[in-house]
């Protein structure tokens, strides 16, 4: 760019003439500024920028500009009307002005005039940057060994978990559950000033009212876990030193934890260590992306370039988790291209319904990207004949000569842990687990030790690991299938340039904490296949408490009896009404739909009383689920619903929870 400065005897003019960009910009600045700046002593007179020989302007110049205005806002203008600003444009070419205009950069310029040094706002005492500096750095954790400000860090930590202690009662959650106010939150604004470190930490344990407490025997909501000491340790120390698992040079030794986590995970599913590869995701919907992702590159070579351009499907259960919608919609597939397959009374696909369902896509030469089976469900725990898919899988590419093989992923992000139990000596019973339990696991096991053969598996360490959210582990069977979605590192020429572990070049996320791989890690190496085994095999047994009580109760009835893990179906039915005899009818003959309807709204209604005791500190935690089959008529089916994940669960919050079902049940009656 060409400068040119014309000083006159009122006024100063600054020509301009070329591109107005990022590499003429500090030389515009470095003319300009002296003439504008606030600190001089020297006279100063007002200042014209003359644009009408500049061709371009880029985003650089406009910040200029901007830099510039608000310098000279700061300086009074000597030996001029007030009305006379100190800096100001003129002339303004075509080019200039679009961008201008596209900005509203002129209304914004034409605030700036010139104002009395006077009325400048002098800083606050001991608002300066450099007054604040010293209570900024005070609120990190030491960078180096500080051993008072590592104890008050230690001490700050310890607070704040002792005011989350004064929240905990017999209820099971904290404090109290009041109304919450989002349009107040709404209306929240961001503080003009700093707060203390104790008071942040105060304000912080005051949002924590009402959560519930997941370790709590009377909480049995979801599959939501109590976590482990050492993975709040774990996630700790990922949040203080914030390894990013992008690159080994971020992260260093984090990032070989979590090549261990997934061989270990790889050899319990039955992978080999030395093949499989796996990597840390953002949640159980995660591993279904990455799962379907590689199988839409392999039906559709290139994709991950040139887009999709043509309809894929993607094969799954009816009782499957919602996240497979999700998937497909995110990825551009479409949730029409998802095809269920109907499951049987045990929520597991139809053999036969899937076989059909297969040859009917490729008879019409559609492609199947990918088969999601079901490896526990969050509703019903439904377990889907892995090894059946397989095979059958590669029969019909087989002998339909495909160029492909559908990809097969497991959704085992709650039932990965069964695993466990793959070795188990169920006839000897060495951990003398009780007969209904030994029955339970061994079901479970039976169709769980067929992961190995699924080409990616997801694992959930924050649902059936009992560590913090989010820890989810995507594993693939062979390691060069990444080969499908892996980016050229000269796309990302800042990374990579040493090291030996660069998940970044193919993962979705470049950002990845690495809390989640050390809680995960933790847990892991805590519990080993024997405490795992010691968990998983004490919530099956309260969970068949819970059942072998529903099963003598005459109101009540299991409607997931064929399923066999830690949730428990199940709905109640009015006095005079024979539970168990109503919803078999109800659910099969279309002309009883009216039954099963007002059965529906009848253990809503007790659902309700439920909740309603349980935030009276009186009750227990539970959950409802609107659906969780359908009849074959049409008709959905609501259910009841109890998840045990807490090792405090005990038989005496399960005689509790029957109390509290009877309870609900008379205050329906008193209504009626």
């Amino acid at each position: 760019m060409d400068i040119q400065v014309d000083r006159r005897s009122n006024r100063v003019v600054v020509y301009c003439a070329g591109y107005l960009d990022a590499a003429s910009a500090p030389e515009l600045e470095k003319v300009v500024k002296p003439l504008v700046e606030p600190l001089a002593k020297e006279e100063r007179l007002p200042v014209t920028l003359d644009l009408s020989g500049v061709t371009y302007m880029s985003s650089a110049g406009v910040r200029t500009l901007l830099f510039l205005f608000k310098m000279a806002k700061q300086r009074p203008i000597e030996r001029a009307p007030e009305s006379v600003p100190l800096l100001r444009l003129a002339n303004i070419s075509p080019p200039v002005q679009r961008v201008l205009d596209m900005t509203n950069l002129l209304e914004e310029l034409a605030r700036w005039e010139a104002v009395p040094a006077e009325t400048a706002p002098p800083a606050a005492p001991g608002h300066t940057y450099r007054d604040l500096l010293a209570r900024v750095r005070g609120v990190f954790p030491a960078p180096i060994s500080d051993p008072v400000r590592d104890a008050y860090f230690v001490q700050s930590v310890a607070r704040g978990l002792n005011r989350i202690d004064d929240l905990k009662t017999e209820r099971p959650y904290l404090g109290e559950r009041v109304k919450l106010d989002y349009d107040a939150a709404r209306a929240t604004t961001l503080p003009d000033q700093m707060s203390t470190l104790e008071e942040t930490i105060a304000d912080l344990a005051d949002y924590m009212q009402g959560v519930f407490i997941w370790g709590h025997p009377h909480t049995q909501e979801n599959v939501i876990p109590p976590t482990t000491i050492p993975s709040i340790i774990g996630q700790l120390f990922g949040s203080i030193y914030n390894p990013n698992v992008i690159w080994d040079e971020y992260s260093h030794r984090v990032s070989q934890a979590e090549v261990e986590v997934a061989s270990m995970c790889a050899s319990l599913v039955g992978y080999d260590p030395a093949k499989a590869v796996g990597v840390f995701t953002f949640g159980g919907t995660g591993t279904i992306l990455y799962g379907v992702k590689l199988g839409v590159e392999k039906a559709l070579p290139g994709a991950f370039r040139d887009g999709v351009r043509q309809e894929l499907k993607v094969v799954s259960s009816d009782a499957g988790h919602y996240s497979k919608l999700s998937v497909l919609g995110w990825l551009g597939l479409g949730t029409n291209n998802l095809v269920t397959v109907p499951t049987d009374d045990d929520n597991s696909m139809g053999l036969a319904e899937l076989e059909s369902i297969l040859r009917g896509l490729l008879e019409r030469a559609e492609k199947i990207a990918c088969i999601v089976a079901t490896m526990g469900t969050t509703d019903a725990f439904g377990i889907d004949n892995l090894e059946y898919i397989v095979r059958l899988r590669d029969r019909l590419a087989d002998e339909y000569e495909l160029p492909y093989r559908p990809h097969v992923h497991a959704d085992a992000v709650i039932g990965w842990a069964w695993a466990v139990f793959n070795d188990y000596d169920f006839d000897a019973n060495p951990m003398g687990f009780p007969s209904r339990t030994l029955r339970s696991l061994w079901d479970a096991r039976t169709n769980i030790r067929a992961l190995g053969m699924a080409d990616s598996i997801g694992v959930d360490f924050h649902k059936t690991g009992y560590t913090p959210y989010v820890s989810s582990l995507f594993l693939c069977k062979d390691r060069s299938d990444l080969n499908l979605i892996t980016r050229d590192t000269a796309l990302m020429p800042y990374l990579f340039q040493f090291g030996n572990y660069h998940p970044g070049v193919f993962t979705l996320e470049t950002s990845r904490s690495g809390g989640a791989i050390l809680s995960a890690l933790a847990n892991l190496k805590l519990l080993g296949q024997e405490g795992y085994r010691a968990l998983l095999g004490h919530i099956v047994s309260m969970a068949e408490v819970l059942r072998a009580k529903l099963e003598e109760a005459p109101h009540a009835c299991l409607v997931n009896d064929y399923n066999y893990g830690p949730v428990t179906l199940f709905r109640v039915y009015p006095d005079g009404v024979e539970a168990k005899a109503a919803y078999r009818e109800e659910s099969t003959r279309p002309e009883l739909a009216d039954q099963l309807r007002a059965h529906n709204d009848y253990n809503r209604r007790v659902f309700d009383v439920l909740h309603r005791q349980m935030e009276s500190g009186e009750g227990m935690a539970l959950s409802l689920t609107d659906q969780y089959r359908v009849t074959p008529y049409g008709e959905p089916i609501l259910a009841l619903k109890s998840f045990v994940m807490s090792p405090f669960v005990d038989e005496a919050a399960m005689n509790h929870l029957i109390t509290c079902i009877e309870q609900a049940r008379k205050d329906e009656r008193r209504k009626i």
